[in-house]
């Protein structure tokens, strides 16, 4: 009974630890290469241009001129919030608005000194707004007007629309400017590609690769678990028992 246990134990352990091996390798290649990179790099964040600030002596448009300029424009209801930004080196106000509470919020951008409403940043400008914050001197390679992202896509669940400039440069760095809010919102560069497809093989969420509580990632951990112990098990099983020899008469 003892000797069909350790085979059917065996067997099982064998070919979890095949089935499971795989994705072991997966989650150690990722873990190695999180532990070892710089969040800094991956991010882009030693691509990006320090924005200095405006200076305190600038003539801003009274906010109630601009928002009474919006009024006019549009329905306002409900203010969420207005900031002030810089937009190729101008202040501009960022209003943040809607007719119904919590829904259908729209973007609203104003230059801060004249109060003139304004549209949303062309290619022209986003393409300009790409090259200043990019440290380094390189040319653009390509621009992409975006208005839809899946889950794949490295601009996913980011504001649109928005433009991707491509530069060419070592890195293969994007920048991903949107066009409603003025602003750059992400650098994406080779390192953060390498991360990202770790980070979807080590979650194991091949949809939106940041959803750590989905099915197949439980069913392999629990799989984990039932190999490991099968292990223990085995190495019971299997453990040599000792073999205690008993002591010789003495000779009289």
């Amino acid at each position: 009974m003892a000797k069909r246990k350790h085979y059917y134990v065996r067997k099982s352990h064998r070919y979890l630890g095949l089935f499971l091996g795989i994705q072991f390798l997966f989650w150690t290649l990722g873990g190695l290469y999180f532990s070892w990179s710089d969040l800094d790099d991956v991010h882009g964040d030693h691509q990006k241009v320090h924005i200095h600030p405006i200076g305190a002596n600038v003539k801003l448009a009274p906010l109630s001129d601009v928002l009474q300029k919006l009024k006019i424009k549009d329905t306002v209801n409900f203010i969420f919030d207005t900031r002030l930004i810089q937009v190729l080196s101008e202040p501009v106000y960022q209003i943040t608005y809607s007719k119904e509470h919590d829904r259908g919020k729209k973007i609203q951008l104003a230059n801060a000194v004249s109060g003139e409403l304004r549209p949303a940043l062309s290619r022209t400008e986003a393409t300009q707004v790409a090259q200043s914050s990019f440290t380094d001197e390189a040319k653009v390679k390509s621009v992409e007007y975006l208005t839809t992202t899946n889950g794949h896509h490295e601009y996913r669940k980011e504001p649109l629309p928005a433009y991707a400039i491509t530069f060419d440069h070592p890195s293969n760095t994007t920048v991903y400017v949107s066009t409603k809010l003025g602003t750059v919102q992400k650098f994406r560069n080779n390192k953060w590609r390498v991360f990202d497809i770790l980070w979807m093989l080590h979650t194991m969420d091949y949809q939106t690769r940041d959803h750590f509580g989905n099915w197949v990632l439980k069913s392999f951990s629990v799989l984990g678990l039932v190999t490991v112990f099968s292990g223990f098990w085995l190495f019971w099983l299997s453990r040599k028992k000792k073999i205690i020899n008993p002591t010789p008469a003495s000779k009289h």
